[in-house]
């Protein structure tokens, strides 16, 4: 999800489980299971490898997340439950209260978990636990593009920042159809930022082993 390892790349069991101390059967089962989420791809008599990435991929994936947060967003605009505002504005209080970057420009662990429970929050009103399950599938999935967009030229966080809030007023002021075009703008900002490293990084990791 961070970029850490980059698409293509082979996984090897034993060296991962040589890395994390540990036995081959639950790093398997952790990429099996990864590999369910679209994060790494399996292949017969190949082993595993980081999932690629693909102009294709990011198009359907931010078509596909806008759909589906568009309707939870208004169904829990729509409900207004008293609950789902406070877990909102609660989150939305977390996520601002977290620095984003280290000193090296990294990204703070803290900070991404604090932005996954604000999209989490959007959402959860809407009274259907399966569709919170896809919403944060798509959240996981369309993460690597967002840290590979953080290479792109980009405005400073503060004015990402401000896309949060004006999502959080629209949301609690009811206005369904304005938080919707504002919550799809927000993630077609962030593909637009992806697009512009994606062709260059694609081009670098064309040689990677991969089936």
């Amino acid at each position: 999800m961070t970029g850490e390892l980059i698409p293509r790349h082979q996984l090897r069991v034993q060296a991962l489980a040589d890395a994390y101390d540990t036995a081959i059967s639950p790093v398997r089962e952790a990429l099996n299971r990864l590999a369910s989420e679209g994060l790494v791809s399996a292949h017969d008599m190949r082993g595993f490898f980081v999932a690629p990435v693909s102009e294709q991929e990011l198009q359907e994936l931010i078509r596909t997340r806008c759909w589906l947060n568009e309707t939870a967003l208004r169904e829990s605009i729509r409900s207004g439950s008293q609950a789902w505002e406070e877990r909102l504005l609660l989150a939305y209080h977390r996520l601002t209260r977290q620095q984003r970057y280290d000193g090296s420009g990294d990204p703070i662990p803290a900070w991404t978990e604090a932005h996954r429970a604000f999209h989490r929050a959007l959402t959860d009103g809407c009274n259907s636990s399966i569709l919170v399950s896809f919403c944060d599938l798509l959240f996981v999935q369309a993460e690597r593009y967002r840290n590979l967009s953080r290479q792109a030229p980009t405005a400073d966080a503060r004015q990402r920042d401000d896309e949060h809030r004006t999502i959080v007023d629209a949301a609690l002021s009811g206005n369904a159809d304005h938080a919707v075009d504002l919550l799809n703008r927000h993630f077609e900002t962030t593909a637009d930022l992806s697009r512009l490293v994606l062709g260059r990084f694609e081009n670098e990791t064309s040689g990677e082993a991969t089936p």
